[in-house]
């Protein structure tokens, strides 16, 4: 293990050496660094091209001047990182954190939520091929692969920002606009049940009616500018919760799952009433301590009253205390709703920039404040990316159904769950940790564009405005945080292939 992990190590490296010696010399090449300054009328032009020639080193040819820039990459290996200044003698070893978090931010949730929902419905549609709801995600799938980037940017910013802005003033749902969501939901509804058209169209029309019902009672008590869940939706999710986790992990039949499940719903209910005096003064570090204890209790839960099983006990309880505290944080976030679009900000859904300027708050309200300024941003990378994964899991979850170790384990007659979790979509997800680790490269990229349209001040931006000027050094930044990235997630990708496959072995 030692012996691959320093052979990664050293191969990395040369190659990022490599790597950086050709994305420096296109980057000095790519246009003039002095232009700026030739065709400026003031007084003192040559003493400002002589000065900026001296702190940049451009009497020196790019291939000599990477050798300085790669000298001072070199010193942060004694923490004295010398990244070299832009143009504006900012150094760029100071811009890349706030620029750096400023993407990861923005990237993290899109990319957590396009392999969660990408995967589990490229699952689903494998299992039912060639059905309606088969169809109707492959059809769009495609269309969301094919949208560019900027142009998903731009309809979000139309159709949801400002559409939802405005009827946040008067939120009242018109009666042909109200009839038109419940039957799409009600067909969303019945592809996914999906068995017999009269099934379908009975779980349709039942789902239609509840739709606008719920729309109604929304809009008749004013949930749109004043939401909540309330104690009864959020023991009825940690209930689904629970319920889910077992049904997933351990099949409805495990005695033990549904005993560690129901005793972290149980505990999520009663620190739902317990302490919401503690969340009213909480801050980041209290919320960050909660989530530990929270996972450590449904982790001793498992432990405790796992039995002989104790490994899947203990992931059926920790899964479960986290995702009922979140239901829990969701509803306290919500709550906080009204305070921020009545004193802070009138038109909630952002369209620039990564959060409110000047604005000062607790932590439920700045924590809203992101949220509604990276919303559509976030969405924009997920579409995209949630495309791919779900085309790629339901053809790699379609080629391992017909493999011969899934039909033996069905002819052994063990449940359909057992068959499709512990042995089909682990080996499915063999080829997915190589699509994730490429995909965080792409992901990072394509939030150029991204970032441009929201007016985001991220690495995309850093690279942008360096490379229209050609100043070499903070596009030298993003490229060195992008390959960074992108070599690790690839390391990670080869270590998950010996915890996805027994046959892999890292030596």
């Amino acid at each position: 293990m030692v012996s691959f992990i320093a052979r990664r190590i050293l191969v990395s490296v040369l190659i990022l050496i490599a790597a950086s010696f050709i994305m420096y010399n296109l980057a000095a090449i790519a246009g003039n660094p002095l232009q700026d300054l030739q065709s400026s009328n003031s007084p003192n032009r040559d003493q400002l091209i002589a000065a900026r020639t001296a702190a940049q080193h451009l009497d020196i040819i790019p291939p000599l001047r990477w050798g300085l820039w790669i000298t001072g990459v070199g010193k942060c290996v004694i923490g004295q990182c010398d990244l070299g200044t832009t143009f504006s003698n900012q150094p760029v070893a100071e811009l890349l954190p706030q620029a750096v978090g400023s993407t990861i931010q923005l990237v993290t949730f899109s990319f957590i939520l396009a392999i969660v929902f990408g995967i589990g419905l490229g699952v689903v549609t494998a299992l039912r091929v060639y059905s309606g709801f088969d169809y109707s995600i492959t059809l769009v799938s495609f269309f969301l692969y094919s949208l560019p980037s900027f142009l998903m940017a731009v309809l979000l910013k139309s159709f949801i920002a400002l559409d939802y802005n405005n009827f946040l003033v008067d939120p009242k749902i018109p009666p042909l606009t109200l009839v038109l969501i419940a039957v799409i939901v009600g067909l969303v509804i019945q592809l996914i049940v999906g068995g017999i058209l009269k099934r379908r169209l009975v779980v349709g029309a039942i789902s239609a009616v509840v739709t606008a019902g719920m729309l109604l009672l929304m809009q008749a008590t004013g949930w749109f500018t004043d939401p909540s869940l309330g104690p009864v939706f959020v023991i009825l999710f940690s209930a689904g919760i629970g319920l889910a986790m077992v049904t997933l992990l351990a099949g409805t039949k495990n005695r033990r799952a549904w005993l560690v499940a129901g005793i972290n719903v149980l505990v999520a209910i009663i620190c739902y009433f317990a302490l919401q005096g503690l969340l009213n003064v909480s801050s980041g570090a209290t919320i960050f301590i909660l989530a530990v204890v929270t996972v450590l209790v449904g982790l001793a839960s498992g432990f405790f009253v796992g039995g002989h099983d104790r490994g899947l006990m203990m992931r059926i309880g920790a899964l479960t205390a986290f995702l009922s505290a979140g239901v829990i944080l969701l509803d306290r976030f919500m709550r906080s709703w009204i305070d921020y679009t009545q004193n802070y900000v009138s038109r909630p859904i952002a369209t620039v920039g990564s959060q409110t300027p000047g604005l000062t708050g607790d932590f439920w309200i700045t924590g809203i404040d992101s949220y509604t300024h990276l919303l559509l941003p976030t969405i924009s990378l997920l579409l995209i990316s949630f495309a791919s994964y779900t085309r790629y899991s339901r053809s790699g979850m379609l080629e391992v159904l017909d493999q011969d170790y899934v039909r033996t384990a069905r002819a052994k007659g063990l449940p359909e769950r057992t068959v499709i979790v512990r042995h089909a979509l682990r080996n499915m997800l063999i080829p997915i940790a190589t699509l994730v680790a490429t995909d965080v490269g792409a992901l990072l990229g394509g939030a150029i564009i991204t970032e441009r349209v929201f007016a985001i001040s991220g690495m995309g931006s850093l690279f942008n405005s360096g490379l229209s000027i050609t100043d070499v050094n903070p596009v030298m930044g993003y490229f060195l945080v992008i390959a960074i990235t992108a070599i690790a997630f690839n390391f990670l990708a080869d270590l998950a292939y010996s915890a996805l496959d027994p046959r892999v072995r890292v030596r």
